[in-house]
Order: structure tokens, then sequence, then C-alpha cells
């Protein structure tokens, strides 16, 4: 079951079919589960086969494993607190093109999209996602629900609160911390560390 059938869920369906089509996990889609789809949303999960099958607590009832598909980190982690202890615990999804080195921790929930990558003794945390091309580097530790969008890259060392969102084309350097809940604007350049439920922007990022 994929929660949430905007395009961040269905590119999550896009990951699972090219899972299955390495041969790496035998996983079949259900359908979706969202609590307030749109129309237009529905109509584009017809061309993919599938579809909406009600309120996200159907999954307290099904017999069937999960994955969030919602792009913002602080609804994201709405959902699992949610589904904590009353769904079956969430999968993980790799997708092929994604690249995971030696000694790293992949919590429950976490998505790796297509050439993510994740280089060694790093932790993420439950239902984080790593957009395509996203990079993070050694010894960085992510808490729960973060977001990391497109080519953004986490240096080695660094420290990610949960429900912090790193956007597109971002960079934070080595050592560095985001406080939980904070925000780093596109193309920002994290040089000194974030707050928590800060937003900041720019190079460098204030």
């Amino acid at each position: 079951m994929i929660v949430g059938c905007g395009g961040h869920g269905r590119e999550i369906f896009g990951i699972i079919a090219a899972v299955n089509a390495a041969g790496d996990a035998p996983w079949k889609v259900v359908g979706f589960v969202d609590d307030a789809p749109s129309e237009e949303n529905l109509r584009r999960l017809d061309p993919l086969g599938t579809s909406w099958l009600g309120p996200s607590d159907l999954l307290t009832q099904l017999d069937a494993d999960y994955v969030i598909g919602i792009g913002d980190p602080g609804i994201r982690a709405t959902v699992a607190a949610r589904l904590d202890g009353v769904a079956r615990p969430a999968a993980p999804l790799v997708h092929p093109a994604a690249t995971v080195g030696l000694a790293n921790t992949l919590a429950e929930g976490v998505v790796l999209f297509a050439g993510a990558r994740v280089t060694t003794n790093v932790t993420l945390g439950r239902h984080v996602h790593l957009n395509q091309n996203a990079t993070v580097g050694h010894d960085t530790v992510l808490g729960d629900c973060v977001q990391v969008n497109p080519s953004a890259a986490v240096s080695g060392s660094c420290r990610i609160g949960s429900r912090a969102l790193i956007g597109t084309n971002a960079s934070v350097l080595q050592g560095r911390s985001v406080g939980e809940g904070a925000r780093v604007g596109a193309n920002g350049c994290v040089v000194r560390d974030v707050s928590d439920g800060t937003t900041v922007k720019g190079v460098p990022a204030v």
C-alpha cells in the first residue's frame, strides 16, 4: 500500500516497479490510500494500472506492508505517528539505481530514489526519503522523516534533525547540523549550524 496518491506517491510506485523489474523483491502494490485525494491525482492513477482504495485508516484493516508517499516531512511525520502500532511496519524501498555503501543503517520506511548515494556509516531514520541523485556522506545521521530533495548533497559527519527538509541542489557542509523541522532552500549552502524550525536560503544559507 502506498499512502498518498500525489506526485511523490506515484514516483514511489515507479520505484517499486523498478525493484520488481530488477528481480530484487516480489512487491505487489495493492493500491493507494489517501485521506483527501484530488480528482486530478485520481485520474493520474489510471495510466499506472492501479487505483485509490480509500482513506489511510484502511491500513489498520489490511495485512499489507506500506510506504508513505508524501513529500512534506511534517505531514509524513504526522501520518507515521498515526499508523504506528496499528499497521504493519513500513517497508524500506531502494531503487536499483541507488547506491548504498557499507555499514549503513536504514530504518523502516526509508525510500531511496534513483541515483541516491549513501556512502558509509550513515544512519537514516524512519521514513527518510532521499530523492533523485541526492547524496549523504560518511558518518552522517538523518532523523526520522527527513526529506532530501533532488541533487542535494549532505556532507560527512552532519546531523539532520527529524522532519527537516534539504531543498533541491542545496548542500550541507562537513560537520554542520540542521535542526528539527528546519528547511534549507533550493541551492542553499549550509556553512553554519541551523536551529530547530528555521528556514534558511542562499549562499551562505542564512
